[in-house]
């Protein structure tokens, strides 16, 4: 099972110093990867005294290919990995461009993560249709990979037309793994047939979700082994119930975990002591 860290956007602050020794941490002392959350706009609760978000207009968030391609450059090995990009809420070309951007620039590291949000401000202000994202998720994963596969490509869809054109340069292995964020049982389903991988949370089900996942990749003729997994876990106090649920979690199957120290009441600076003092206590059944 690969080890990551989810880089903590929403308390490390902005000082670019700081974020560069988050990741440089992370990678010397041997995290495979590293997971970035991604919202461009924090609606402001003023006068939104219900909303139920957990991110508002006092939530820091780096925008994530920017942050990504400052890291690629700062990095070696790390694989960067979204989780997710809400992508209805972008335009699917410019998405398209941006990530095999990054991922030549970054040697082919880039895991590309993608949900469809929960945050109605956020398409508002971006011009996008939130009532639609689901369905219209499944056509921009299609352009996406044939984007990344293809010179030049033609595309008629529901909601993207593309004439006879094509990204310059393409990712480094002329594809980008897709993953998908979410629980609900039609994302389940759209993992089985289309992902490369699954973000799902750690919950009482778990073992029963991958079991649908597996149960359904293989009706749509997919082997389940090739659909990866990863669950991100909290940072606790890198004990043994994080050890337990890192056996647990592998014992399931799961290919991928990653700790957030996030909401550990921790100070900016010291996020990253805590991914070094999680790594001294996990190491060692991390594969």
């Amino acid at each position: 099972m690969k080890l990551g860290v989810v880089f903590p956007q929403t308390e490390i602050g902005a000082d670019p110093d700081r974020v560069a020794r988050f990741a440089i941490t992370a990678e010397s002392l041997g995290y495979d990867h590293i997971i970035a959350y991604d919202h461009v706009l924090g609606a402001s609760t003023q006068n939104r005294p219900d909303w139920p978000g957990p991110y508002t207009d006092k939530s820091m968030f780096h925008e994530v290919f920017v942050l990504y391609g400052y890291l690629a450059g700062l990095t070696k090995s790390l694989e960067l990995v979204t989780a997710v990009i809400i992508l209805p809420q972008r335009q699917t070309v410019l998405v398209a461009k941006q990530a095999a951007s990054l991922d030549v620039l970054s040697k082919g590291r880039l895991r590309l993560g993608i949900g469809i949000g929960w945050n109605a401000v956020e398409y508002e202000a971006l011009n996008e249709d939130f009532g639609n994202r689901g369905r219209r998720s499944e056509e921009q994963i299609d352009v996406l990979r044939k984007l990344f596969a293809e010179q030049v490509i033609s595309y008629e869809g529901k909601w993207h037309t593309i004439s006879d054109a094509g990204l310059n340069p393409l990712p480094v292995n002329g594809h980008i793994p897709i993953w998908l964020g979410g629980m609900a049982p039609q994302v389940i389903d759209r993992v089985a047939r289309i992902a490369d991988g699954w973000f799902p949370f750690f919950n009482p089900e778990l073992e029963n979700q991958l079991a649908s996942v597996r149960e359904k990749a293989l009706e749509h003729g997919r082997k389940p082994d090739d659909i990866g997994i990863e669950v991100v876990i909290g940072l606790g106090d890198a004990g043994p119930k994080q050890l337990d649920q890192l056996k647990k979690l592998q014992d399931m199957g799961v290919t991928h975990a990653a700790v957030v120290t996030m909401n550990a009441d921790l100070a900016a600076d010291a996020h990253i002591d805590a991914i070094e003092r999680f790594w001294e206590a996990t190491h060692s059944i991390a594969g």
